[in-house]
C-alpha cells in the first residue's frame, strides 16, 4: 500500500495529503447520502452493498492518512490504491448526480 522508496516528502505533502483529504471529505459525502436517503433506483442490496464499499474505502483513507502523518510524509500511497478509490468515487457521484436529477422533478 505505502512505497517508502518515493524521494519527495515535500512533493508528498503538496498532493498526497490533499488527495487524501479529499477522498475523505467525498466518501463521507457519499456515506451521509446512502446512510441518510433512500435511492429508487437501486435495489436496497446494490445501496447496501455500495454503503459497504464506501466504509471500507473511508478506513482505508484514514489508515493513509494516520501511516502519511506518523511518517511525517515520508511515504506514498501506490497508484494501484488510489484508482479503486477514485473508481468508487466516480460511482458514487454519479448515483448522487441521477438522485439529485431524480429529486428535481
Amino acid at each position: 500500500m505505502l512505497n517508502p522508496k518515493l524521494p519527495e516528502p515535500d512533493l508528498l505533502k503538496a498532493v498526497l495529503q490533499p488527495l487524501l483529504e479529499d477522498f475523505g471529505y467525498w466518501f463521507e459525502r457519499s456515506r451521509q447520502l446512502l446512510e441518510r436517503e433512500e435511492i429508487s433506483f437501486l435495489s436496497s442490496s446494490e445501496q447496501f452493498d455500495l454503503l459497504n464499499r464506501v466504509k471500507q474505502a473511508q478506513q482505508e483513507v484514514n489508515t493513509a492518512q494516520a501511516l502519511f502523518q506518523a511518517t511525517e510524509g515520508q511515504v506514498g500511497v501506490e497508484t494501484t490504491v488510489l484508482m479503486p478509490w477514485h473508481q468508487l468515487l466516480t460511482e458514487c457521484w454519479q448515483v448522487a448526480m441521477r438522485f439529485r436529477k431524480e429529486q428535481s422533478r
